[in-house]
């Protein structure tokens, strides 16, 4: 493969190796409607889920949150309920094509890192300065402090994708050369090393080993997106990956040592996320091969015109949706079950039903005054730009991640250590800006 022109520096030019230039994107056109559909259905069925699932009641100034997937046989819901590894591959595809578009351009590496950071980063300041002081002043002002901690450690949960997915934007611009001259056997690789985590975590007993699989499963199904954009994901071997991915996943969950839960937000018992196993990685790969088989009938959705005005006033929205969804449902709940009593009804019943449909009625009207509002925030400000050197982006990747580690780990409640976990988001946003600006 030729070097990639890559400029450094305003003046100076270097190359490096590089992917390959971008490749026509699937299906033709500007932007590929599938993965933007994909991303949409995605986002919106998480966000319906994370609104529904929790059950809560309040007494004695306590509020008890459990979920639905604590219910006898509620399990089976999470294997619907389990879609994030889409988002990793809409993710993998993302990160692949704008990559390869910016070597084009003669962009370094570094600088389309900063830019990626940054894009994370930066809408978690505005949610952390507007939910941590919030907390103080209701404590202050005579509500309980419990369920106030309760609504903001729930509100930290959200957190974990972004730390996650800064690994995987640090890790995009190897990989892409892995898969420049190694292809499907780049996927293969982080699925073996996978299984090998989980030999050593069940082996050993030390469930400490199984967090190594934070990496590679979902590294894993970030590489598919990687397939996708190259080309190599033709209906043929998504049907295989539908078919032995789904088969695999299931295989393992009933005859192997894993849970068959496959998400643990809101749940108590043990999942296949919380560390991400192999099974997660083959229900991941079972469902990207389902998506790739149905992409057809999602561009047709999607180019139809109201799924279309849609998808074009959502697509700038999508992180400040995700970030801010659980707001809302902290201010119902306050109202509703703290302040009137009133108790999630039974759950899989009819009221249930009845109360979730009604939830998510009042919850939508609610979050669109919020997102209009934060959406502000979904670019950084024209301050933080410019290219810091890779050694400045890398810095920036491990303070960023540190503090939304830390942020995730103690939620968004009063306390300390929140407050360093911004702190370490904002040092991350800092360290992206070059020191030394030029002149041209």
């Amino acid at each position: 493969m030729p070097p990639i022109p890559v400029l450094e520096r305003p003046g100076a030019r270097t190359t490096v190796s590089g992917p390959a230039a971008a490749p026509r994107r699937p299906g033709g056109g500007e932007r590929d409607l599938f993965l933007d559909a994909l991303r949409l259905l995605v986002i919106v069925w998480v966000v319906v889920q994370h609104w529904a699932l929790p059950t809560l009641s309040f007494s004695s100034g306590t509020l008890a949150m459990g979920s639905v997937l604590d219910t006898p046989g509620g399990f089976a819901l999470t294997w619907i309920a389990q879609v994030m590894p889409l988002i990793f591959f809409v993710g993998g595809a993302a990160n692949l094509l704008s990559l390869r578009a910016a070597a084009a351009k003669g962009t370094a590496v570094s600088a389309w890192l900063a830019r990626r950071l940054r894009r994370l980063a930066w809408p978690v300041v505005p949610l952390a300065a507007l939910w941590l002081p919030s907390s103080y002043l209701l404590i202050a002002a005579g509500v309980p402090e419990q369920p106030v901690r309760v609504g903001a450690a729930a509100a930290g949960i959200v957190l974990w994708f972004l730390a996650v997915y800064v690994l995987v934007v640090v890790a995009t611009p190897v990989l892409a050369r892995a898969q420049n001259r190694y292809g499907w056997g780049v996927v293969g690789a982080l699925l073996a090393a996978a299984a090998t985590v989980d030999l050593l975590r069940f082996a050993t007993g030390a469930a400490e080993i199984g967090y190594l699989n934070v990496a590679f499963v979902w590294l894993g199904v970030h590489q598919l997106g990687f397939c996708y954009a190259g080309g190599a994901l033709g209906r043929r071997t998504a049907a295989l990956l539908a078919l032995g991915g789904t088969a695999a996943g299931g295989a393992l969950a009933v005859f192997g040592p894993y849970s068959p839960n496959m998400t643990g937000v809101f749940a108590a018992e043990a999942s296949n996320i919380a560390p991400p196993t192999l099974v997660l990685a083959a229900v991941g790969a079972g469902q990207v091969g389902l998506a790739v088989l149905l992409r057809g009938r999602i561009r047709t959705w999607a180019a139809r015109p109201v799924p279309g005005r849609v998808l074009d006033w959502a697509r700038p929205r999508l992180m400040t949706v995700y970030l801010w969804h659980m707001a809302p449902l902290a201010a119902l709940a306050g109202v509703l079950v703290i302040g009137l009593g009133i108790d999630t009804p039974e759950p899989l019943t009819g009221r249930w039903l009845l109360w979730c449909a009604a939830g998510v009625g009042l919850l939508v009207p609610l979050l669109w005054p919020v997102a209009a509002w934060a959406v502000r925030f979904e670019e950084p400000p024209r301050a933080l730009r410019g290219d810091p050197g890779m050694a400045g982006s890398l810095a920036a990747a491990a303070l960023t991640g540190a503090g939304l580690v830390i942020l995730l780990t103690g939620g968004l409640d009063p306390g300390v250590l929140p407050v360093l976990g911004v702190f370490a988001v904002a040092a991350g946003l800092t360290a992206t800006v070059p020191w030394r600006r030029s002149t041209r």
